[in-house]
């Protein structure tokens, strides 16, 4: 959403796509070794006795390749799940599969972690934009994600803008880049931030 009133007169705009690369890892300890990364076979087991279910997500050991089981539904009747959603378990269906190894609900559930490093990468069109030229047009960013990976705002930043830590910690304390959450936050969701023209006037901050 908008920073306040940031994007009065903007009329020029920039996409940064945080693409995906990969499922995040998921860190559990394994029974069989001392490996604690696992990654998801892609796979669901139902177990059906009687009226009543189980259904796991599978999941197989970066270290040994045992096959651990992540429980979504323990002893549930048959009536309770609908018919659709049942028939995506049963047929291993790949959307469900990427959806439940991204939920951090489930991952809180469930006693394990989720491990994003190297799932993403920042796609931006930034080459277009000089943050140190003499163009005044203000421009609006817009950040969205493929993947629910929390990233650290700054971490966006310095990657987009091609800038150091200082440099773009100097851009938000003065007033250039207005973010609509803090600088050290993590994000994980869409969200729109906006850079003001240089003020020629003004000391310039650190440089990359």
């Amino acid at each position: 959403m908008p920073a306040d009133n940031a994007a009065s007169d903007v009329d020029r705009k920039a996409l940064w796509v945080v693409k995906e690369l990969g499922l995040p890892a998921i860190v559990t300890a394994c029974p069989s070794c001392r490996s604690t990364r696992h990654h998801p076979t892609g796979k669901f087991r139902v177990n059906a006795g009687g009226k009543l279910l189980d259904v796991w997500l599978l999941i197989g050991c970066d270290g040994c390749g045992r096959t651990s089981k992540i429980p979504l539904h323990e002893r549930v009747h048959v009536r309770a799940l609908e018919h659709e959603r049942l028939r995506l378990f049963e047929d291993n269906d790949a959307a469900l599969v990427r959806l439940l190894v991204m939920d951090p609900a489930l991952a809180r559930r469930s006693g394990y972690r989720l491990e994003w490093s190297g799932t993403w990468e920042l796609e931006t069109d930034m080459p277009f934009y000089d943050l140190d030229g003499d163009d005044p047009a203000p421009l609006e960013v817009v950040v969205r994600f493929e993947l629910p990976a929390p990233v650290r705002v700054e971490k966006l930043l310095t990657a987009g803008f091609g800038l150091s830590r200082p440099a773009v910690r100097a851009l938000v304390a003065s007033g250039r880049v207005h973010l609509p959450v803090p600088v050290d936050a993590r994000a994980r969701e869409d969200f729109t931030f906006f850079v003001r023209p240089l003020d020629r006037g003004a000391t310039a901050g650190p440089r990359p």
